[in-house]
């Protein structure tokens, strides 16, 4: 394969570039008053305004040529047929079966696939109907109250977003909390609101031996035994997604309670999968249903529409085009929603850990940037904070602003200002104000000349900052459904320019692998002298204060 900086359509866009680097968006908005209905379109209820962006038709027409030259149509069918493109692991990738509504099979080693999902999908169904009827009852009797997640990575921040994006849908009498992290802090936190009585645990590992969350379902199973719980009625209050059923029957979870994982379905990519079986509950499995048909329909958009109108492909070749010729390091994701305030997290995980990779599929180094540093937050409150960074920093930082036309809480003119400042920020970062400006304005408010020289300086936005606004109506689980998978096709389509895998995570890996060597001897008696200084000194200090 031919790497990106020689591919024959990278001469074109590095000298497109130098022509963008010199023209304001302010001078591209004067010369075309269509800009915006050229560079903006809908795809599975969501809108894209792509028009504040540093692109014109030529460089958009050449970034759609290097799609065309990278192969990426043949790629994108490759993934949705369940060819092995995970190719370090010699897996499928195809947590877009989850969400298929169609009738077409998906064949994974010559079975097709779609029989046991809908299968899974019944028996998440049965579950969720079971808790919110008050079948399912805990040791002592009574009706379930509580759902804790116990999950990781994967295993908790594409549910916690979704969970809390469709806030107005959740299911009266229910709590729901998780615990991710190995700190004991956490999980003390969550019992300390629960009830064992009424809680019911979901514990979330593929291998039923991840290090925080099988550490987590240990304590849980403890304080349930401690809280009188007896041995035999465990199985009573927790239920298993995973795959090690010899490890499930051990820790005593019933095997009626125990949902499949696949190996084609990436961690990151797991929220369709059982995983989501906390959405169910939380939501109700119809909004789960919903949430899985948003993401159909993106899919099919990503699948089905010519490059230059591929919602995905836009979002990624734009990605490519500011990393790669512009030199930008990082992106921003900005949710003019409360409800989406966790989305950055999630996006920081199904990015970073999907394309912070520096290995061509040939196993050759790559000699061009990948993977983009995400973050984010909500707004306004972030307004107040690192926009000014975004406005005058000497950093380039596209940002995408995503914000709802409609609230669920139309609380007086709250949402009309809440847009309105969506809007303003998109504007102000393409616009900015210029010098000129600024001293007019200065010298309009009665400022003397000695004056404006002095401080108009500091007060000039440069503008020309790049920006994306992807409005839905509002915020549904179709609409939830159709972001998340907007993003995680957008990873998949640059991962496949920068011509590396998108599937694998060899760099956790080595952590977890670590993490156990620097436990034993944090565990073993004496002084540790067999690691590196700094290891050592820091695992001696431990010992000091635990011994």
């Amino acid at each position: 394969m031919t790497p990106l900086k020689h591919l024959s359509t990278s001469s074109s866009l590095e000298t497109l570039q130098q022509k963008m680097a010199g023209t304001h968006l302010r001078e591209l908005f004067a010369a075309d008053k269509n800009r915006f209905e050229r560079y903006s379109l809908e795809a599975a209820g969501l809108f894209l305004d792509y028009s504040k962006n540093l692109i014109n038709d030529d460089v958009m027409s050449s970034l759609m040529k290097m799609a065309e030259e990278a192969r990426l149509p043949e790629a994108i069918q490759a993934m949705f047929r369940g060819e092995k493109i995970n190719y370090t692991e010699q897996r499928a990738v195809l947590h877009t079966a989850l969400r298929n509504f169609g009738t077409d099979p998906v064949m994974v080693d010559g079975e097709d696939v779609m029989p046991k999902i809908r299968d899974t999908h019944e028996r998440m169904k049965g579950i969720t109907d079971s808790v919110h009827s008050g079948e399912w009852k805990g040791f002592t009797g009574k009706s379930i109250k509580h759902i804790v997640n116990i999950g990781i990575g994967g295993s908790y921040l594409g549910l916690k977003t979704a969970i809390n994006a469709l806030t107005p849908y959740h299911v009266a009498g229910l709590e729901h909390h998780y615990v991710a992290n190995i700190d004991p802090n956490e999980i003390t936190e969550v019992f300390r609101k629960i009830d064992p009585e009424t809680t019911l645990f979901i514990v979330a590992s593929k291998s039923f031996g991840t290090l925080e969350t099988l550490q987590n379902a240990q304590a849980a199973r403890a304080w349930m035994l401690e809280k009188g719980c007896a041995e035999s009625d465990i199985r009573k209050h927790f239920v298993a997604i995973s795959t090690n059923l010899k490890a499930i029957d051990e820790f005593g979870i019933a095997q009626e309670n125990t949902l499949p994982l696949w190996d084609w379905v990436g961690g990151r990519y797991s929220l369709w999968s059982t995983i989501g079986l906390m959405v169910s509950l939380v939501v109700g499995f119809e909004n789960f249903q919903k949430l899985l048909k948003g993401a159909w329909e993106m899919d099919k958009h990503f699948s089905e529409a010519p490059l230059e109108k591929n919602m995905p492909v836009i979002l990624g070749m734009l990605g490519v085009w500011y990393q790669n010729y512009f030199g930008s390091e990082s992106h921003a994701v900005i949710s003019y929603d409360y409800f989406l305030r966790d989305f950055p997290g999630h996006l920081q995980q199904m990015d970073m850990e999907s394309n912070g990779k520096q290995t061509r599929e040939d196993g050759s180094r790559v000699d061009y940037q990948t993977g983009a540093v995400i973050w984010g937050g909500t707004g306004t409150n972030d307004q107040h904070a690192y926009h000014q960074l975004l406005h005058q920093g000497t950093r380039l930082i596209p940002v995408d602003f995503i914000a709802p036309a409609t609230s669920h809480n139309p609380l007086g003119e709250q949402h009309p200002w809440l847009f309105a400042n969506a809007l303003a920020q998109s504007q102000a970062m393409m616009q900015g104000k210029n010098l000129d400006e600024v001293r007019d304005e200065l010298t309009a408010a009665g400022m003397n000349t000695a004056n404006v020289d002095a401080l108009a300086p500091h007060k000039v936005i440069p503008g020309n900052r790049p920006n994306n606004m992807i409005v839905p109506e509002k915020i549904t689980p179709e609409r939830v459904g159709a972001l998340v998978a907007l993003y995680e096709q957008k990873v998949f389509v640059q991962g496949t320019l920068w011509q590396i895998n998108s599937f694998d995570q060899w760099g956790v890996e080595l952590g977890k692998v670590l993490g156990n060597r620097v436990y034993d001897r944090l565990k073993e008696s004496g002084t540790t002298s067999d690691q590196d200084s700094s290891t050592n000194g820091l695992v001696n200090r431990f010992k000091q204060f635990n011994a």
